[in-house]
């Protein structure tokens, strides 16, 4: 059992203002190790890479140590298969940019009706610039997942790449990838893309085990500063093309790191992973004998950490279910059954009958309940829904800082907000 008072000293701003934060899909708040961290590396190691002198060398070895942590993370096989940039959007974008001349006219793209735009937009438009046709696979409109026949029915055209999210930013939803990536396999699927983004904070990611080809997250979504994370296939990310200065090496994962990064972010990944891991060596006991027949040293640590972080999550996601179906005229929007609370991550999107999305947001702000209106760039799944166009959705989404009580307190505000 996580000792929840003892977690939250690990997060400076929750203790620097009175607030429920439930905004944590768009970005959870930093944890101590994180600023630690980027604090460090611009004091005492500052500098550019690659430099003949020491402070270049001990600024290499702090990025190379977060390169490594980060290849622990997400299961890869070797510490260049991580590459870092601004952001998950900016990533795919430029990977698809290079994976554009691997399609030819006629060739197919497979997306997904569930997914946030960054995981549809930079795929549709190589579709379209290289005259390849979009696939769509869509979503059951009153569970929110990704519905069996029409994903079968994507396959069956044959689709040269496809691109799919592990957990919808919108609905929750956790998709069975690894599942659906051996379906593709079988089907002849060359290039398979996993935006990792709203699943990372929540449970603990295998790149080798799911057999994908790419995979992308960004680590302010899991207790660190903005920064973006794709995994790619070494062999892959050395075969392709990049699109750089020419003066910039090629081999990976450099050639993918256009200008000069994020250091300071990438020493605060670091001290983010290295929460993960002070969550494993504390509360991950029971975790221990499953994870360590597979895993050993760090990415035993990380991934009992993240185990013990969903356990947890799991009762908060009841709590949140139990407390949304109490609450009159309101919709919950996605899985409601609390026997399928493993196949969703706590992120909850509602309406309430005759509140404007906008205005329960404002309303839950004036009770310092800080929570997500409109579409949050997943404007499939707002479209699908018919949402678009009347403010979207409300979206809550607690992770493993906040309490069972703060859940509560959620509640009678939006009892409140409803019987107004």
């Amino acid at each position: 059992m996580l000792d929840l008072t003892e977690i939250r000293r690990h997060f400076p701003a929750l203790q620097q203002r009175p607030a429920i934060y439930f905004d944590n899909p768009a970005g959870t708040q930093v944890a101590r190790q994180s600023a630690d961290r980027m604090l460090d590396y611009l004091l005492h190691t500052n500098s550019n890479k690659g430099g003949a002198f020491a402070l270049s060398r001990a600024s290499d070895a702090v990025l190379d140590e977060a390169r490594q942590a980060a290849a622990d993370f997400l299961g890869a096989v070797r510490k260049e298969e991580i590459v870092f940039g601004p952001n998950m959007t900016s990533l795919t974008l430029h990977l698809s940019r290079s994976l554009a001349h691997r399609l030819n006219p006629g060739d197919r793209v497979l997306v997904t009706r569930l997914d946030h735009d960054a995981n549809i937009s930079p795929w549709t438009r190589i579709a379209e610039d290289r005259r390849a046709e979009v696939v769509w696979v869509d979503f059951d409109m009153e569970d929110g997942t990704l519905n069996p026949d029409s994903l079968r029915a994507a396959l069956e055209q044959q689709p040269k790449l496809a691109a799919i999210g592990y957990a919808s930013n919108a609905l929750g939803t956790v998709n069975p990838v690894k599942d659906i990536i051996r379906q593709a396999r079988a089907a002849g699927v060359e290039t398979i893309f996993i935006d990792a983004v709203q699943y990372a904070p929540h449970g603990p990611i295998d790149v080798q085990d799911l057999d994908c080809d790419f995979l992308a997250c960004s680590a302010y979504k899991f207790f660190g500063p903005h920064l973006g994370l794709l995994y790619g296939r070494y062999e892959l990310l050395d075969e392709l093309t990049a699109y750089k200065v020419r003066p910039a090496s090629n081999q990976p994962p450099y050639k993918w790191e256009t200008g000069t990064g994020n250091h300071e972010g990438i020493a605060g990944l670091l001290g983010a992973l290295e929460y993960i891991e002070w969550l494993g060596e504390t509360y991950g006991a029971d975790q221990h004998a499953r994870l360590a027949e597979t895993y050993t040293g760090r990415r035993l640590t990380l991934r009992k950490g993240l185990a013990a972080l969903r356990a947890y999550e799991f009762e908060l996601s009841r709590a949140m279910l139990e407390m949304l179906a109490s609450i009159p005229k309101l919709r919950l929007y996605g899985l409601a059954d609390p026997r399928r609370i493993e196949e969703r991550v706590p992120t909850f999107s509602i309406n309430i009958e005759g509140h404007h999305p906008r205005a329960v947001a404002e309303a839950l702000d004036k009770r310092d309940i800080y929570a997500w209106d409109g579409n949050y760039y997943a404007l499939a799944v707002t479209e699908r829904l018919g949402l678009e166009d009347h403010g979207g959705m409300v979206r809550l989404g607690p992770v493993h800082y906040n309490t069972l009580e703060e859940v509560q307190r959620v509640g009678q505000a939006l009892a409140e907000i409803s019987a107004s």
